[in-house]
């Protein structure tokens, strides 16, 4: 009669119902149940269920395809992350390249604008007028010597023929 009721109590725990206390009174589970505590009744100490058993060993169990995906999956985070900071790094060296080059331009233009404004302000016009009129023979242009040509919104004129006099 033992052995019955321990073949009972057992179905009853896969099935999902449940012995509580020494009554013995089933009573159905509200909810399944995740983790069955089965009583060693020789000892008084209380073991996990088989299949709770068998989840924790395949938990701690890890297979060669698992160790390696893992290893290939932290290899290709390695080269993306070196990618990435090498990345970073181009771009940082490339703004100081173009500060370092803007500055430079500056001070190009500085430089061109000072030279201009001497050389402008070196220039004597009177004394270029003096020369061109007496010792080159230049003279201004008459009434009938100047000759417009209107183009049509280009930047320059092409002569195809003679300039009449």
């Amino acid at each position: 009669m033992a052995v019955n009721a321990r073949e009972r109590n057992k179905s009853a725990y896969r099935s999902g119902v449940y012995v509580h206390g020494n009554a013995a009174a089933r009573r159905q589970a509200q909810e399944t149940p995740r983790f069955y505590v089965v009583p060693d009744r020789q000892r008084g100490v209380r073991h996990p269920a088989k299949s709770v058993r068998r989840n924790r060993e395949k938990a701690l169990y890890m297979n060669i395809g698992y160790v390696l995906f893992l290893a290939v999956a932290i290899v290709a985070a390695a080269f993306i992350l070196t990618g990435y900071l090498t990345l970073q790094a181009d771009i940082t060296s490339s703004i100081k390249n173009i500060s370092q080059m803007e500055s430079t331009l500056n001070e190009l233009k500085l430089t061109n604008d000072e030279n201009y404004s001497r050389i402008t302000s070196s220039v004597d016009l009177e004394e270029v007028k003096r020369i061109a009129i007496q010792e080159l023979g230049m003279c201004y242009a008459k009434e009938g010597q100047i000759v417009e040509f209107h183009g049509e919104g280009s930047d320059y004129v092409r002569q195809t023929g003679e300039i009449p006099d």
